[in-house]
């Protein structure tokens, strides 16, 4: 399969290439700047997202489009400045994504395009699966809302199209490096009251979730990329000190955290038990449905 990915440099995007490419597959990966780096025998860097760029001209036949391009949550306080560049960022990838499948000679079979938990806002009461239609009324799910709603635009243009809502995701990159410093200073506890929930997911699972979505012509719309076994803030931390080896006991007040990260403490002070009921139905078998297993795997190399 000769399969694309925007964002195929960051944490999630080099685990799908590297998994795409031990199976023979062709990866090309949308860039702003292909000259950064060097093409290799299954591995193709092309330009787009600049005016002189034309990455339709450069793509063999496509069969499937994985959109993981967006800027970070994590990657500053989020003034008003920094909001409009997370909404923007994700709005113009999605739109390149589009005009690529205007432009392409023949349509792709499928859109996989990256969307967040953060659609169904927060609660430390409610779950929520894919049957939950309506959206938050907090930044993030607006951001989610019109995410999903321009990628949905590809179904007019007869491309099927998954919107992958993920959740916290665990591997080698992301938020996992961070949460376990703490530890490794016997300095570690649970943060706020630790009741908020946490939406966890392994690395391996989010690839096995994607490849699944293109390759089962039934799996469309929302689709939840989290574990089946939420955890609260406490019982993750346990489990994660277990694991480490470390004790659990230094508890950092949640108006500490909310004064020194303003908006974006929501990250990790509130959260959402979202369970990924589409992807049991369609027959999906998770690698890591255990948070023990899965903190083991990662952590105990």
């Amino acid at each position: 399969m000769n399969i694309v990915i925007a964002g195929g440099t960051g944490f999630v995007g080099k685990h799908l290439t590297t998994h795409f490419t031990e199976k023979g597959d062709h990866v090309y990966i949308l860039t702003r700047h292909p000259e950064n780096h060097e093409d290799d025998k299954n591995v193709t860097y092309v330009g787009w997202l600049k005016e002189d760029y034309q990455p339709w001209k450069h793509l063999e036949k496509v069969d499937a489009i994985i959109n993981l391009a967006g800027a970070s949550l994590a990657g500053g306080r989020w003034t008003e400045e920094r909001k409009q560049l997370i909404r923007q960022s994700r709005l113009d990838a999605t739109n390149g994504v589009l005009e690529l499948i205007e432009n392409l000679e023949e349509t792709p079979e499928v859109l996989v395009n990256g969307s967040a938990v953060g659609f169904y806002g927060t609660s430390p009461h409610k779950s929520f699966t894919e049957d939950t239609e309506r959206p938050g009324n907090d930044f993030l799910a607006s951001v989610v809302k019109d995410w999903e709603n321009t990628a949905r635009q590809a179904k007019l243009k007869g491309v099927r199209t998954a919107f992958m809502r993920f959740g916290l995701i665990l591997g080698d990159g992301g938020v996992l490096p961070l949460m376990k410093r703490p530890y490794q200073f016997f300095v570690g506890g649970r943060l706020g009251d630790g009741e908020q929930w946490m939406s966890w997911v392994h690395i391996d699972d989010v690839v096995g979730m994607i490849d699944f979505a293109i390759q089962n012509e039934t799996v469309e719309d929302a689709v939840n990329v989290t574990a089946p076994t939420p955890k609260r803030n406490d019982d993750f931390s346990r489990t994660l000190a277990d694991v480490l080896h470390r004790p659990h006991w230094c508890h950092v007040p949640g108006f500490i955290i909310r004064t020194i990260l303003g908006e974006m403490s929501t990250l990790v002070l509130d959260g959402q038990a979202v369970y990924p009921k589409k992807a049991e139905n369609e027959g999906y078998t998770f690698h890591y449905p255990d948070l023990h297993g899965a903190l083991t795997s990662l952590l105990n190399k």
